[in-house]
């Protein structure tokens, strides 16, 4: 009788344990799970430790929207070991339902046949209109004129100012329909030896190139299917010979990141994620602390805009989902959502890709609270407008390659002092050999 109650006591004990593990493993073993797959840390380049905060958020807030549906994903990924991670998924038969694509690998994607095509599902969902995204990011997820990712969060190029070093030589920030001519005065003006040792120490630009040049002068090196080279344009062109302009003023004095970064230098294009992290604690002390500092647009050449390059981070549906739609309502969340699209500017250093919400007033309170309050905050509209006018770089399978190759043939004229039209049109028939292959 004794050994009968130890049993079933021993049962109760067993009982209740599997209760408080099926607890404690969100006690849904018989749930639908979605597997998605995304990496830790930025998409930029910069550091964040928060990166996790908005999935997580999208993810309590879809599974309270779907009960008996569970989101499972792996934490800790780094981003380098991303593409490796979703390479073996892929080949092992268990692509995630939903995943990141990083820009450089849509291509490859879509050839594999593993991206869904997400225009019927954008056509039926009648509470979806793709004009709530700024055109520049949804465009990074089309190939073939058909949208196979979705943009989660974008980053424009801008142009960072030393206000220090301007106000010392006697200019103020130029205003954002600046051009050219202006960034070619200011330079001519501002470059000089300040110490008297017959080198030049104080400089105009730094990292500022002949492609940053030809996006804000109408061109592009490359059509969207990564066959054809436009480097020979004249757009291209008067890129190329505008900052081998540029560079002549620094009597061959090489400029350097520690030249930028110890306030020698005026301009510098940087990214939007770096704005946010070198405008905030602690990482501005670190960094760019003994100068005051502002981001404008980029220059506009003679026949373009003030625009630069825009970079997206996207995200699709696994073409082999047998969740397709509840797989659309969770990459909704993510992308369509704004409140969950407003938590970039709190927890990321990128901007929304929804046009609501970045051109929102909210979002200069959120990036203000780590500022000082004597720094200027990016303005909304000026943010809205350097996305939606930017150019959204085809990122072709072999783009990498090609563009390496181009940055070659560019480097051979400025060494060599070549005639820029003719080594461009014979740089462009070497790029459309390589990209025939």
């Amino acid at each position: 009788m004794v050994r009968g109650k130890r049993w079933q006591a021993a049962a109760v004990i067993f009982l209740a344990a599997g209760l408080v593990l099926a607890i404690g493993l969100g006690g849904r073993s018989g749930d639908t799970v979605l597997e998605f797959g995304m990496f830790a840390g930025s998409n930029w380049g910069v550091a964040n430790a928060d990166s996790c905060i908005i999935i997580d958020k999208a993810i309590e807030k879809y599974e309270r929207a779907h009960p008996g549906v569970r989101i499972h994903y792996y934490s800790g990924i780094p981003k380098d070991d991303y593409p490796e991670w979703l390479a073996r998924k892929i080949l092992g038969g268990e692509t995630p339902d939903v995943f990141m694509v990083l820009s450089n690998d849509l291509d490859k994607m879509v050839s594999l046949g593993v991206l869904a095509d997400l225009g019927p599902w954008m056509d039926k969902d009648q509470d979806f209109s793709k004009s709530a995204f700024f055109q520049t990011a949804l465009a990074a997820g089309v190939r073939d004129h058909q949208q196979y990712a979705l943009p989660y969060e974008t980053v424009p190029t801008l142009m960072f100012v030393n206000k220090t070093l301007l106000n010392q030589a006697g200019f103020g920030v130029p205003d954002n329909d600046w051009d050219w001519d202006r960034l070619m005065d200011i330079c001519k003006k501002i470059t000089k030896d300040t110490d008297g040792d017959g080198r030049v120490d104080r400089f105009g630009t730094y990292n500022y190139g002949w492609m940053e040049a030809a996006y804000s002068n109408g061109g592009k090196l490359f059509d969207e299917d990564g066959t054809k080279c436009y480097i020979h344009s004249e757009q291209v062109a008067q890129a190329v010979r505008y900052v081998n302009g540029l560079s002549d003023l620094n009597q061959g004095q090489k400029v350097t990141q520690e030249d930028f970064d110890g306030g020698h230098v005026a301009f510098m294009p940087l990214s939007f994620a770096e704005y946010r992290t070198y405008k905030s604690y602690p990482y501005k002390i670190k960094k760019y602390s003994t100068f005051q500092w502002d981001c404008i647009t980029l220059p506009a050449g003679p026949q373009g805009d003030n625009i630069s390059e825009v970079d997206s981070l996207l995200i699709g549906i696994s073409s082999h989902s047998r969740k397709k739609q509840l797989a659309w309502e969770f990459l909704k969340m993510l992308t369509y959502d704004e409140e969950i699209q407003m938590e970039i500017f709190r927890y990321s250093q990128g901007a929304s890709v929804l046009r609501s919400v970045t051109g929102s007033e909210q979002m200069e309170e959120i990036v203000r609270r780590d500022m000082e309050a004597s720094d200027r905050v990016i303005d909304h509209m000026l943010l809205s407008t350097v996305i939606e006018k930017g150019r959204a770089v085809p990122r072709f399978s072999r783009y990498g390659e090609a563009l390496a190759l181009a940055e070659s043939e560019v480097l051979k004229i400025y060494e060599g002092e070549k005639n820029v039209d003719s080594s461009l049109k014979i740089a462009r028939r070497t790029i459309d050999h390589f990209l025939a292959r």
